[in-house]
Order: C-alpha cells, then structure tokens, then sequence
C-alpha cells in the first residue's frame, strides 16, 4: 500500500513539473513565434492600415527595440521582485496587448502595442530561465529541461511563417495575435498553481541610467536610421537622432564604467571571446531578420503568392533551426565552437549570395537552395556562439554574459530592419533594393565568419 502511494506521489510530482515546463516554455514560444509570425502578416498590415516601408519597419521593430533595450534590466527586476511575479506581469502584459492588437484600427496604436509586447517579451525571458533553473535544482534534470526549453526556439521559429501564413489567409492578419491569448492564459494558469516564487534579492542594485541611456540610444540610432528617407538624411530631425543616440551610449559607457549595479559590467568585454560573440551575435541577427523581413515582401507584393505559400516558402529556411542545434551541440562537444561557428557564417553568407540572383520570375528551386543553406548557417552559429561566449567565462559571470548576448542579437534585429528597410526605401525599384540589402548582409556574415575564425575561443 505505501509503496503504491509513493508511486502515485512520483507520478504526480513528475506530472506537475511536466505541466511547469509546459508552462514556462509556452511563454518563451510566444516571444520567439511573435518575432516570426508578424513577418508574414506585414503586407496585409500595410494593405489595411499604411504606413509604406517605414511603417512596416517601425511594427517590427516596436517590439525588438524595446526587447533588446529592456532585457538586462528585466533580469535584475526578476532577482529584486521575484521572477515568478515579473514572469507573471510579462504574461499580462503579453495577453492584453495581443487582445487589443487584433481590434486596432491605426497604425500608431497598432505600433504602440508592439512595444508594450516588447516589455512583455523582456520580461518573460530571464524570468523563465530563472524558474526553469530553482524547479530543476539537480544538474542532470536542469539540463533536460533546458534543452526542452531551447527546443522551443527552433520549433517557434519554424512554425511562424507557416502559421501566420495560414491564419492570415483564413481569418485575417489580426488573428496572428489572437492566438497569443490562449496560450498566455494557458502559462498563466500554470504558473499560477504550480511555480513557486524565487527569494528576492533586495540587496541588487538597479541601473536606473544604465537604462534609459540605453533605450534612448537604440531608440534614436533606429529612428535615424529608419526615417533617414522620409526626413533626408542631412535633415535636422535625422542628425539630430544620430547626435542623441552617440551621446546616449557614451553616457551609457560612463555610467556602466562607474556604477555599483552596472546593467552590463564592462570587464566583460576584456576577454576576446566575449567582446567577439557581442558583435557576431549582432551579425547573425542582422542576417536574419533583415532576410526574414524582405523576402515575405517579395514573395507576396512582387511574385503575388498568398500569405500561406510565402510562408511555405520560407521553410527550407526554417526547418533547419528546429533541428540542426541538436547536431550543432553534440559538434561543439567534440571539438569546440569555432570551426561550427565559423562555418555557419559561411554558409550563410553563400546562401544570402545566391539569393542576390532571385529575380521576378527565378525558378523557386535557386532560391530553396539559398534558403537552406542560410537555415544551416543560422543553425550551427547561434548555438556554437551561445556556448562558446558562456563557457568562456567564469560561473559568477554567466548571467551577465547571456543578458548581454541574448541584448546584443536582439539589437542586430533591430538594426537588420532599420538598415534593409532605408535601403529598400531608398532604392528605385523593390528588387534592387532587395538585392543591395542581401550584398550587405552577405558581406556582413562573411566578416561575422572572419571574426569567429580569429578570436572565438582565443585564450587570453
């Protein structure tokens, strides 16, 4: 009898944290679906409610600006209030946002929601990261967990386009974000009956500064850099982003150099691996999302697929990145980040090369093949660098690093929107601008493999 009780007690205590893990991970599978889904969703956004390509530049980057700008600091909030209870206010924030963007009417509550949904998607992050690790305390179970929760991001990834495909086909871009709610109120449920909240770390100081400067630099540099057509660059408004945005970071640096709580400990940057996996993280980024960015407008606006094809057609891109990590790991295993690195850089800069050739009427076959390729690319940097910048580094310094990685890619996605998107602006027809954006994405992955070749994994 007692021995059937404990068994029964096993299988609900493995059931609850199953559930948990469901839980946590739905909230890191909506951040990473709505930077993905959204791509796809971009014409019929346009077509409703306008905006041109500075519009459409500004509904994405609404969201990632504010995700990059706020991710460190919703780390230190998780360890000062609980991460159980930002994680909870992330989720809030998530579901609402997504309700009220599919009943948005202009262009400018449309963007502003966005933002509000970057707030939420800082938030839901570190705060996952964090319960994930205090409900898994033995090293064996964490790591399994961890690798579920990763896998999320492959999978979300992957699922975006096709699933925004279809729902904007069948129900309307607004359904996109209807499909958040659900999802939220299910990882809410969870966490409200199954995670335990964190101790709190009053003690941990919060860079108020290091903030704001932030923020208003990634916001300033992305309005120059977006509205550069619209105003001329040698307008007033644009020089004076660009001026706002180079003092804000050099306040950024002063304030970090001298702080108690510094947002990002500059020391960091003293070991070349680190310093290199910030700005290949940043490259990669760029890649991406300025590829994810241009090509649903090509397929849609300029070779007249509907939302469901074009998102079918991104696939060979995105498949890979549900599964290639796997192998990517077990590669890094045996002999180092590096070469993997580096390699999917030049795998990537190959395939975006042999995109430049896709013309109107190019047969869909050259363009599966640039595709794939840049899918594997993506797929065995991402995780080589991820291992090869936390392993460089000592325990204590863990968190700081992956905040600072995980802040660096993100604002590569914005600056891959912001900069593809004044080129397309600016150039005097679609396709030319799409083939100057893929040259410099070419060029900027080529020096991405250049760099991981030279300093990852260097000993200092």
């Amino acid at each position: 009898m007692e021995k059937a009780m404990q068994v029964k007690s096993i299988g609900r205590g493995k059931l609850a944290k199953g559930l948990l893990l469901l839980g946590l991970s739905l909230g890191y599978f909506m951040v990473l679906l709505d930077m993905t889904v959204v791509s796809v969703a971009l014409p019929a956004i346009r077509a409703e409610l306008g905006g041109g390509i500075s519009g459409l530049q500004w509904v994405v980057n609404a969201y990632t600006i504010v995700f990059a700008g706020l991710l460190l600091s919703m780390g230190a909030l998780a360890d000062r209030l609980g991460a159980k209870r930002v994680y909870t206010v992330g989720l809030f924030l998530f579901l609402a946002a997504s309700a009220i963007s599919a009943a948005v009417s202009t262009l400018g509550a449309f963007i502003a929601l966005r933002a509000i949904l970057g707030i939420g998607g800082a938030a839901l992050m570190p705060a996952s990261l964090t319960l994930l690790a205090h409900a898994y305390p033995a090293p064996i179970e964490r790591a399994r967990a961890l690798g579920i929760w990763a896998a999320v991001t492959g999978a979300a990834m992957a699922a975006g386009p096709v699933v925004g495909g279809v729902l904007v086909d069948s129900f309307g871009w607004r359904s996109i974000f209807l499909i958040n709610v659900p999802l939220a109120g299910i990882s809410l449920l969870m966490t409200f009956l199954l995670v335990r909240e964190t101790d709190r770390k009053t003690w941990k100081g919060f860079d108020l500064w290091g903030q704001i400067t932030a923020i208003v630099a990634i916001t300033a540099l992305s309005f120059g850099l977006m509205e550069g057509e619209t105003y001329g660059w040698n307008s007033p408004v644009i020089i004076t982003a660009f001026s706002l945005a180079l003092l804000s970071a050099i306040i950024f640096l002063i304030v970090e150099a001298h702080g108690k709580s510094p947002l990002l400990p500059l020391r960091i940057f003293r070991n070349a691996t680190v310093s290199a996996g910030m700005l290949a993280g940043m490259a990669i980024n760029i890649g991406l999302s300025g590829i994810l960015f241009i090509l649903p407008l090509f397929f849609q606006q300029t070779r007249g697929l509907t939302a469901h094809i074009a998102g079918l057609a991104l696939l060979p891109m995105m498949i890979p990145l549900a599964f290639n990590p796997i192998l990517t790991g077990r590669i890094v295993g045996r002999i180092g980040a590096r070469i993997p690195m580096t390699a999917g850089f030049v795998l990537g800069a190959a395939g975006t090369l042999l995109l430049v050739r896709t013309e109107v009427n190019t047969s869909y076959v050259m363009t599966m093949v640039g595709l794939l390729l840049i899918g594997f690319g993506v797929s065995f940097t991402i995780p080589s660098l991820m291992a090869a910048v936390i392993s460089s580094v000592p325990k204590e310094q863990t968190g700081s690093v992956s905040g600072a990685l995980n802040s660096s890619r993100q604002l590569g996605a914005t600056l891959g929107v912001a900069i593809l998107g004044s080129i397309l602006s600016g150039s005097k027809s679609f396709i030319a601008g799409m083939h100057m954006s893929l040259i410099v994405i070419t060029i900027i992955l080529f020096g991405g493999s250049l760099l991981s070749y030279v300093f990852i994994g260097r000993k200092q």
